[in-house]
């Protein structure tokens, strides 16, 4: 098992994944379903069969699923897009859930949700489907929605670029909470049952399921900790084995696994532990996007970086900005080996910087990094 980051960083994760997922993997049952119920029927493709989330008699026909010519250990992040022609080969259904939403599911993906969720009941857990599949359309439909209320700055990093997200798959599946008989919905909310979580990702992999974001690995995957987001890849023996190893899907896929990464924060005067994790969290999911690079090392240039000089330069780059607070943070990693981009091939990094500001009170901005 590789290290995490400490407890703290942990809860920051957690807090940062209650902002990330919002769009970026829509576990909030009001935008993302309701973009889904907007787009019903509008694919070819797609069977408009209507169920109960409830039911355990809904169970599909998984012998189309299997012949149909998508492949189930695809890879879908930030940078490798939604394989050509997948929509045109993509099978799915759709269900309404305890709160009146419309989600549409691939097919065998929702036949293999509703075993997991039969199994889960038996143990007293309760579980419905918040989203599942999103068009081009409903994510590029997002990003605009998004862009327009927080700026396009704040847009990119919480929203998955059209064509690149997970849920336009169709295997990816967000859960919420269903607690003494009333929906737990929202991130905030579902976060407070960390016991409820435990007990549903150890059932994950029995029915071809993975946890898609861990704690700790935001550096490879790209996003905060989402205990709710899983991924179907249908064959139980490799859900468990990337359970069991304790690995992404990205590091599964490459058959490399990434090395430890070690962290210090040293002392601050002005921020806790947990404030740096937090700025620490935003700089990892953008280095999720320098593609074949190894994050070794991560640590806080020090106080001296909270200074008037520094505040304006970064005031500077954003015009609707009125940052109080700058963290400077330091990596070390190591380039592609074959080289690509700006990177010079085989060639370990230091002192790479990343520049984060906030206002008070608020969430870090990743507002510029690079040397």
């Amino acid at each position: 098992m590789k290290s995490r980051l400490s407890k703290g960083a942990v809860c920051a994760s957690i807090c940062l994944a209650a902002c990330l997922a919002v769009m970026g993997c829509g576990t909030s049952s009001s935008a993302s379903s309701a973009a889904d119920a907007s787009q019903a029927g509008q694919s070819s493709s797609t069977s408009d069969l209507s169920t109960n989330a409830q039911s355990d008699d809904a169970q599909v026909g998984s012998d189309d699923a299997k012949t149909q010519g998508i492949d189930y250990l695809a890879l879908v992040n930030k940078n490798h897009p939604l394989p050509a022609g997948w929509e045109d080969s993509l099978k799915t259904v759709r269900m309404t859930n305890s709160v009146g939403d419309d989600v549409e599911v691939e097919k065998k993906s929702y036949d293999a949700y509703l075993k997991l969720k039969a199994a889960l009941e038996k143990e007293g857990v309760y579980v419905d489907l918040d989203s599942a599949r999103r068009s081009v359309e409903q994510q590029q439909k997002i990003m605009d929605d998004f862009t327009k209320k927080y700026g396009a700055d704040y847009a990119k990093k919480t929203v998955a670029t059209p064509g690149y997200s997970e849920h336009q798959t169709g295997l990816a599946l967000d859960l919420y909470l269903i607690i003494d008989g009333k929906d737990v919905t929202k991130n905030e909310d579902m976060i407070t049952y960390p016991e409820v979580w435990e007990k549903i990702h150890a059932r994950l992999a029995d029915y071809g399921f993975i946890l898609r974001y861990l704690k700790g690995d935001e550096h490879i995957t790209g996003y905060g900790y989402e205990p709710w987001h899983i991924r179907y890849v249908d064959d139980p023996a490799i859900a468990k084995e990337i359970a069991d190893k304790g690995i992404t899907f990205e590091e599964y896929k490459a058959g490399k696994v990434q090395p430890e990464v070690s962290y210090d924060f040293g002392k601050s005067d002005l921020y806790t532990t947990e404030e740096l994790e937090e700025a620490a969290i935003q700089a990892k999911c953008e280095f999720a996007t320098f593609e074949g690079c190894e994050l070794h090392s991560l640590r806080y240039a020090g106080d001296k970086c909270n200074t008037k000089e520094n505040l304006d330069w970064l005031n500077s780059l954003d015009e609707e900005a009125n940052y109080t607070q700058v963290v400077e943070l330091l990596t070390d990693f190591h380039s592609p080996v074959e080289g690509g981009g700006a990177w010079e091939a085989d060639t370990e990094m230091k002192d790479y910087q990343w520049w984060l500001a906030r206002e008070e009170g608020k969430g870090w901005q990743l507002v510029t990094f690079g040397y």
